[in-house]
């Protein structure tokens, strides 16, 4: 894909079964436990329901899954992050954890390396590339 092209739409949420299932839960369980947090739950919430549930091996290899390592850039200012997405109770800022319920988290999932999307922050919306998209690490 073109570095210096936008995605207009959301990628198919491409997902497995086993996630699925357990990120349902978590968001079901947390809005009604917390339901201060059902406005920070609900984009993840309605991904869940458009989204493509397969067989762990038939994701296609760069797409952000549950315990995928990724680099982010910001476009505008080169900064780069990396993060590991997890879930909640793995979360861990200094060590480069990424709890799926934050914002960017959110966000990232069923992205692809490549792609690059508008990403809206107190400050503005910043174009944010992903550069590298790492298969989670096997147990």
């Amino acid at each position: 894909m073109d570095p210096n092209s936008t995605t207009t739409t959301l990628p198919q949420l491409r997902i497995s079964a086993v996630d699925h299932e357990r990120l349902r839960m978590l968001v079901s369980t947390a809005m009604e436990s917390q339901p201060k947090m059902r406005a920070t739950l609900e984009p993840l919430r309605l991904e869940l329901e458009r989204a493509s549930v397969l067989a762990a091996g038939a994701i296609p290899p760069g797409v952000v899954v549950m315990g995928s390592r990724v680099e982010i850039e910001d476009r505008e200012s080169g900064d780069v992050d990396t993060y590991t997405l997890v879930y909640p109770e793995q979360a861990d800022a200094a060590a480069g954890r990424l709890s799926i319920l934050a914002p960017i988290g959110t966000a990232i999932l069923g992205f692809a390396e490549g792609d690059t999307f508008a990403w809206r922050t107190p400050g503005g919306t910043r174009q944010l590339y992903l550069r590298k998209v790492e298969p989670p690490a096997r147990k």
